[in-house]
């Protein structure tokens, strides 16, 4: 089955309901009814069908609903169907939502003019040449057909359907990342809470756990529908009802935001392509309400290109709230109750940097140029820029994103932390690992433990220099260690066990967490973590704690004076504890532990006394 959305617009009274009803047989809906009939995905609740394809209509039958419902679906939409009246003809209402799905890029569009009955052949002529001549200055729509219908005439209908059968499905950029706007959300007996929306892009299966960022709320998704019928999976540009699971007392508002958790930042800035309509400029630093998705907040345009009136150009829209926004989605702006403009989202997440570098940067994703886009980026984020976010920020997956990376001369990709790093900065951390090993000509390294030092240095990044600096023979890999090439060591696990032994035993009672013994002594992870494990199965230290290891001389020692002290004062707990040894308590706690571990010691509430006292 071919599934059409197509977005109805026009002016009020032209006819649009009645002639929907025409085409579908439907003559309306009611939340009530859409209980009792299970979960329903039709904002428009309407749709007609052939054997072969399924046209749902958006029906919008005022302005204010053409923004809050249309916009919405404007990744979505394959074509619109404007009703125009035969007699009255394009009206200012009529001529503005024109403008906004040009905005939208709503590409393929017929014309229906109603009530043909009641107009002669010479006006329907003259609307159809009026209609043309308007459509020549909106660049983004193609005029499928105008059809001259009246809602008593069958044929007329008819061809209108097959028009609207006919329409092409339009082929949408697709980045695989699931995006949905909440534009209802109501709770069903026995089912519980079923949102309604359009699918922006992606897809989505039951089962899928799927977040709302407004809310910082994860669920799950018990079960889809798609035009009143259950299915596994619902596919991007598709009308569906979702319902989720332990939502119950979730209160979704209209324009909240479903994904899947990670790949979506919120910002309460973007930077955009904006554009006026209907003659309208746009001021700087001036305050309008956007619309974008179902969402509608204020925001405040600040161009980029000067502070006069502008009737298009890059700007920052400043937000009242924090939004969750995408590169390419659409937006309408609007002032004193009159669309006035509207545009792309170029820049979705907020990066500081200089006005001259940001006019260079949205020239470019303006125009898709995406290399260009990258390599600006790179030279801004010198300490790694990340791709991570390459759906959001390009509308793109990883895939595409490491494809365009690697075309990009003079930058370090790591493919599997997906992080692009200039290569001046590879130089740098060269240094910075020279000097750690000229500084200690006893470090035993890997790129997993460098990366705990320098955490803006992906793991594969440094694994590359470190591969170099074994070609310079300025170090050598041995059993997946980094060590000094000019310095020889006949047993590294030996030296790395005695090295930690002595930091041990020389802190006495209050030895250093073992990750700041290994950073001390520049030496991996898992290669302390080792000898540690050497040291304690030889009975050298002992573990009081996760993270206390002492030795057993030193443990032993301190048995014996807290035994003294328990003969002393009948007992022993953390405050006569601390009058004899100054220690931060978590050191004290783990030495009264581990009196535990003797027979002839027992615990009474709060204190440990000998039991032969």
């Amino acid at each position: 089955m071919n599934y059409i959305i197509v977005g109805t617009a026009g002016h009020v009274d032209h006819g649009k309901t009645a002639l929907i009803e025409a085409l579908t047989g439907f003559v309306g809906d009611t939340l009530e009814e859409e209980k009792r009939r299970g979960i329903t995905i039709n904002l428009s609740f309407s749709s007609m069908q052939n054997t072969y394809t399924n046209v749902a209509f958006i029906d919008v039958p005022g302005h204010e609903k053409l923004l809050k419902n249309m916009i919405a679906g404007a990744f979505g939409f394959d074509a619109s169907m404007v009703v125009v009246d035969a007699n009255e003809g394009m009206m200012p209402q009529t001529k503005e939502h024109l403008e906004i799905l040009n905005l939208l890029h709503v590409k393929n569009i017929i014309i229906a003019l109603t009530k043909k009955d009641l107009a002669t052949p010479e006006m329907i002529e003259l609307r159809e040449f009026e209609i043309k001549e308007h459509l020549k200055s909106l660049q983004y729509l193609h005029l499928t057909q105008i059809i001259p219908v009246s809602i008593y005439d069958k044929t007329s209908i008819e061809t209108l359907k097959n028009a609207l059968f006919s329409l092409p499905s339009i082929e949408k950029p697709s980045n695989g990342l699931f995006r949905y706007y909440v534009d209802r959300s109501f709770s069903i007996a026995g089912a519980g809470t079923v949102v309604t929306g359009t699918v922006l892009d992606g897809s989505v299966k039951v089962g899928d756990k799927l977040f709302a960022p407004e809310l910082e709320k994860e669920f799950t998704v018990r079960n889809i529908q798609v035009h009143d019928h259950d299915v596994p999976q619902a596919l991007s540009s598709q009308r569906t009802a979702i319902n989720l699971q332990n939502a119950q007392k979730t209160a979704f508002e209209k324009g909240a935001l479903l994904c899947k958790k990670g790949y979506i930042r919120g910002f309460d800035a973007a930077d955009v392509w904006i554009e006026g309509i209907g003659g309208h400029s746009l001021k700087h630093n001036s305050k309008v309400i956007l619309f974008v998705g179902t969402k509608q907040t204020e925001a405040r345009i600040l161009f980029y290109e000067g502070e006069n009136e502008l009737q298009n150009g890059f700007a920052k829209l400043q937000f009242n709230k924090t939004l969750f926004l995408v590169y390419g989605e659409p937006f309408i702006l609007c002032a004193s109750g009159r669309t006035i403009g509207g545009g792309r989202i170029l820049n979705p997440i907020n990066d500081p940097m200089k006005k001259k570098v940001k006019l260079e940067l949205l020239k470019a994703l303006n125009t898709k140029d995406f290399k260009t886009a990258f390599t600006l980026l790179v030279s801004m984020h010198k300490r790694g820029f990340g791709l991570i976010s390459s759906n959001q920020r390009f509308g793109i997956n990883h895939d595409e994103a490491l494809l365009i990376a690697k075309s990009i001369d003079g930058i370090f990709v790591d493919e599997k932390a997906l992080v692009l790093y200039p290569l001046e900065t590879r130089g740098e951390l060269m240094t910075i690992i020279k000097a750690i090993y000229a500084k200690n000509a006893y470090a035993l390294l890997s790129a997993n433990s460098l990366t705990l030092k320098l955490k803006w240095a992906s793991t594969g990044f440094i694994e590359s220099v470190l591969q170099s600096l074994c070609e310079e023979g300025i170090l050598a890999l041995e059993n997946g260690i980094y060590k000094n090439a000019n310095v020889d060591i006949s047993n590294i696990e030996r030296l790395v066990e005695d090295k930690i032994y002595t930091i041990i035993s020389q802190a006495e009672y209050m030895p250093d967490a073992p990750y700041n013994i290994y950073e001390e002594l520049d030496i991996d992870r898992k290669m302390g973590d080792d000898a540690l494990k050497s040291l304690t199965r030889a009975r050298k230290v002992v573990r009081l704690e996760h993270n206390i290891f002492v030795s057993s001389n030193v443990l032993s020692e301190m048995m014996s004076k807290i035994r003294e002290i328990m003969r002393h004062e009948n007992g022993i707990d953390i405050k006569s504890f601390k009058e004899h040894f100054d220690m931060s308590r978590k050191y004290l706690v783990a030495y009264l532990d581990y009196l535990d571990n003797f027979d002839d010691i027992k615990k009474e509430e709060n204190r440990r006394v000998l039991a032969s006292i």
